[in-house]
């Protein structure tokens, strides 16, 4: 049976009490040893919802960069957010991915009263009211919505810093622990996009 897609039943519940305009965050990159952890938020138009929006993880490349055209084109609002390997290193990975949650939804051109996140981890001072939402990305068009953009911005942006910094192979594995990554980065060092507080420079570090 085809797994049903992520729905907007929870913000029309909320627009319906008033509760209006909704948001919905997620991030990605938590993972890769390079490159920045990105936020995206994303304010959908009720009326012009985008039709096959899923989790990013589940989608081909292809997809998620026609949906993310699609999501740009009928949204009422969307940012997304950077904190770099840099700002990483400084604050540990989960600090750094609630602060680009923070980002993205300050960058907001309309401003939400109510947001939607993905998993269990709410970040503090936000702008306004939100809940998690374990595996969101699942469920909330808008948290799913939000999923592509992060993903195809970090994407794109990885595929930039490939051309200057070619020996990395970035454009293949987005900053991700790959085989061929470690053994460029066991050939060349880490460059500065490189997380250096992450696992194999940590020790060396140490």
């Amino acid at each position: 049976m085809q797994q049903a897609l992520p729905h907007f039943r929870r913000e029309r519940t909320l627009a319906k009490s008033g509760v209006w305009p909704v948001a919905g965050v997620d991030e990605v990159g938590r993972g890769p040893l390079a490159g920045p952890v990105a936020a995206a938020a994303v304010i959908l138009d009720p009326e012009r919802l985008p039709k096959g929006v899923n989790d990013s993880k589940l989608l081909e490349r292809e997809t998620r960069e026609e949906l993310y055209e699609t999501i740009l084109e009928r949204s009422i609002a969307v940012a997304v957010a950077f904190v770099s390997a840099a700002e990483i290193d400084r604050i540990n990975i989960r600090q750094a991915s609630l602060l680009a949650m923070r980002r993205a939804l300050a960058a907001l051109a309309v401003a939400p009263r109510h947001v939607f996140i993905d998993g269990n981890d709410l970040p503090a001072s936000l702008c306004c009211a939100g809940e998690t939402i374990v595996d969101g990305d699942a469920k909330s068009i808008s948290i799913a919505a939000a999923s592509i953009v992060a993903k195809v911005t970090r994407d794109r942006l990885m595929r930039r810093l490939c051309s200057v910094y070619p020996v990395y192979g970035f454009s293949r594995h987005v900053g991700y622990s790959t085989e061929e990554h470690l053994l460029a980065i066991a050939k060349h060092g880490p460059c500065p996009y490189h997380r250096l507080s992450f696992s194999p420079f940590r020790p060396a570090a140490e």
